[in-house]
């Protein structure tokens, strides 16, 4: 991805706020960018095209009952989705 459709996107995951926020009901939350894990080897990062809008603590920080992708990804998983569902989405809001 070239860097001005990188920023492209990334303002405009920015500008939806946390995906996980809204399901739960809160708009607009100020997000970080979160590279989706799945279907990337240990260690990989996804490419930029596979990004979705997360908050700290949806991101990181997740303690019950607000779980994180990376601290609890299983509940995060089971409570808001799969990553590549949160990412179909997303997409689907940003084209």
């Amino acid at each position: 991805m070239k860097p001005a459709e990188r920023r492209k996107r990334f303002d405009a995951l920015a500008d939806l706020g946390c995906i996980a926020c809204a399901i739960e009901g809160y708009e607009n939350t100020p997000a970080e960018i979160h590279h989706i894990r799945e279907g990337q080897g240990f260690g990989q990062r996804a490419p930029d095209e596979k990004t979705i809008p997360l908050c700290p603590t949806h991101h990181r920080l997740g303690r019950p009952p607000f779980y994180g992708v990376h601290s609890h990804p299983q509940e995060f998983r089971e409570q808001y989705g799969s990553e590549r569902e949160l990412l179909e989405k997303i997409n689907e809001q940003i084209v």
